[in-house]
């Protein structure tokens, strides 16, 4: 593992290990090592998967796999089917991994999600993250909805050192939009990342600004927007699959940032959103500095999960 991953790898997995210690905790698959496979070993199984929060439909899936190869391959010890459970795991979100396309230039990142679910912030370290690659970045504050929106998303901008178009509270987004276009256009920059709105109960008028936004960007950028990112909050669990599915159905999502992972128990819903929904997962949160939004890689998330395990078991 070490040779594989090289020392920046390491320090990556180490974060990731304690940005996932309240998931591994609800997991608890240290608790099945040393048992025998039995009905009550899938059935704990079961319950623990579900309270990380893998979904039951998910979860039934996964049991009724590692029942079926369990049999097929004569497999008596849980170590071996824990072993089993990872590598379908990694499996599974193999599927779900996914870079961010800036292929052009310029390209427009179309940023999605409902209020507090930390949108504005995934924005901010996105955008410093790009200035550090030497792109220039350009945000657009199109949630004229919130004049807080609009205070929030300038403090970020300016940590980033990213240039901020706005307007005043209740213009119309796409004539935000349509501003900042022009300007990158008249300066030659490299990525231009829009905020937008996230009245989910308001869905008819929140569908309407997105698909004006989107037209705007189309009409002048064609081909653009590269990415329409959806921001979820993997502390609201299974909430969190609900807010993806209206939003497919609002508009087509390119990738899915999960936010506030280290907060939280319920870190198994990258597993039920990535094997529900099929959209690739591009970045997860899993602290407060910028350098906390990373890449979402399926490997080193699994490895995190079963960690403490391998450790333990190194020790003993």
């Amino acid at each position: 593992m070490e040779e594989k991953l090289g020392l920046s790898g390491l320090k990556v997995l180490k974060s990731f290990k304690e940005g996932l210690k309240k998931t591994r905790d609800a997991l608890g698959l240290s608790a099945f090592k040393g048992r025998s496979v039995d009905e009550s070993l899938f059935e704990e199984l079961e319950e623990r998967l579900i309270l990380a929060d893998v979904g039951v439909k998910t979860t039934m899936e996964l049991i009724d796999y590692l029942r079926q190869e369990a049999k097929k391959r004569k497999i008596k010890t849980s170590d071996k089917l824990l072993e089993l459970l990872k590598e379908r795991l990694k499996e599974i979100l193999r599927n779900c991994r996914g870079e961010l396309n800036l292929s052009e230039k310029p390209s427009v990142i179309l940023v999605l999600g409902v209020n507090g679910v930390g949108k504005t912030t995934t924005i901010g370290k996105l955008a410093k993250q790009l200035k550090d690659k030497g792109l220039s970045v350009v945000v657009a504050a199109a949630d004229t909805f919130r004049a807080a929106a609009i205070e929030q998303l300038e403090v970020w901008a300016e940590r980033a050192g990213a240039r901020i178009v706005k307007a005043q509270e209740g213009t119309d987004p796409a004539a935000v939009v349509f501003d900042a276009i022009q300007s990158i256009k008249a300066k030659g920059e490299d990525v231009l990342i829009v905020d937008t709105a996230g009245r989910l109960h308001n869905k008819e008028r929140l569908m309407k600004e997105i698909h004006k936004i989107k037209k705007v960007i189309g009409r002048e950028f064609p081909g653009q927007p590269a990415e329409i990112l959806l921001v979820l909050d993997a502390n609201t669990g299974q909430n969190a699959l609900s807010q993806a599915e209206v939003f497919k159905k609002i508009t087509d999502i390119t990738g899915i940032v999960l936010t506030k992972l280290d907060g939280t128990a319920k870190g198994g819903i990258v597993v039920s959103i990535c094997n529900t929904l099929r959209i690739p997962i591009k970045y997860v949160g899993i602290g407060e500095k910028i350098e906390d939004l990373r890449p979402f890689d399926p490997e080193e998330f699994v490895e995190a999960l079963f960690e403490e395990e391998e450790q333990e078991e190194a020790g003993g």
